[in-house]
């Protein structure tokens, strides 16, 4: 299997144990003299069995990826690394936004509202950062479908 396809099997098995766990939610309850439509018990114990193959998948995952080096870093640090330029992104997205957002006067008397920020330069490197973002995304996938579990 490789790790691609773990984390495939990881992210079914995460939208399973969702499902099952609003079934039991819908099952816990019903009226007297009827019968619930799944047996809570039964559902519990798909849960149980889902939540093992899970914590499996996810030991397995997290041993492979901190064992496996490119380009000189685990998947792990790629990873890591992935996500904090993700955030910094948004950050740049959300004052992006902010600085650019029309200020409308109705006379030229009222107060003027500028930009605090170069808008135009932070775009730039905005989309420097994306293009990271998408670098190491392919890194990660392409290693991911290249790495036996």
């Amino acid at each position: 299997m490789k790790l691609a396809e773990a984390l495939q099997e990881r992210a079914d098995l995460n939208r399973k144990i969702a499902q099952l766990k609003d079934r039991l939610r819908d099952n816990a309850l019903h009226q007297e003299g009827e019968s619930p439509a799944e047996d809570p018990m039964e559902l519990l114990s798909e849960i149980d069995s889902s939540l093992l193959r899970l914590e499996e998948i996810i030991s397995k995952v997290n041993l492979k990826n901190s064992q496996t080096i490119v380009e000189g870093k685990s998947i792990t640090e790629w990873i890591s690394r992935r996500d904090c330029l993700q955030m910094k992104l948004s950050a740049y997205d959300r004052l992006i936004e902010s600085a650019s957002g029309m200020i409308h006067r109705a006379s030229g008397r009222e107060i003027k509202i500028l930009s605090s920020v170069d808008v135009r330069s932070l775009r730039k490197v905005r989309d420097s950062i994306a293009k990271e973002i998408r670098e190491v995304d392919n890194l990660i996938q392409r290693t991911n479908w290249e790495t036996d579990l």
